[in-house]
């Protein structure tokens, strides 16, 4: 997997859209251009006969975006970070969500946050382990537990 080779150094969005990617890892995933539109997540499974099957979004979607995400695809995970903003977000909007079955909110703590944003190297090949909900990522000799929080599972 390659992300964007033009820029200088890849931030802490772009390493949890890596983790978003590996505990979803499935044949047909692929990345979009989700982090530039809301019209497209920023990661998605389509079927063999082009229906969306997962939509994966990072970051903090507004309830309309989660709405009209919900009913193009089977199962939506959004993978929310940002620490107290997160949790402010979500504060706003979880009871709003408890209608839609197929939506899974998990949440990358500040520390995980961080934690991801300071590995860096200059090829940047990463390494990732997930055992049991917990993830390590490591890149050259620095390692890197995160443990995402599931704030709403799917039905």
């Amino acid at each position: 997997m390659r992300l964007s080779p033009h820029k200088p150094s890849v931030g802490a969005a772009d390493k949890i859209r890596i983790v978003a990617f590996a505990l979803n890892a499935h044949e047909h995933l692929e990345m979009t251009k989700g982090l530039s539109t809301d019209d497209e997540p920023d990661i998605w499974q389509k079927s063999l006969s082009g229906e969306l099957d997962v939509w994966v979004a990072l970051g903090l979607p507004s309830e309309k975006v989660m709405r009209q995400s919900c009913g193009k695809a089977d199962k939506v995970i959004v993978y929310s970070y940002g620490g107290r903003t997160a949790e402010i977000w979500w504060d706003k909007i979880n009871n709003s969500t408890t209608r839609f079955d197929n939506l899974q909110v998990i949440n990358f703590s500040e520390t995980d946050t961080g934690a991801l944003a300071q590995l860096a190297s200059r090829t940047m090949k990463l390494q990732i382990n997930i055992q049991e909900g917990d993830v390590m990522v490591s890149v050259d000799d620095s390692v890197v537990y995160v443990t995402p929080t599931k704030w709403k599972s799917a039905a």
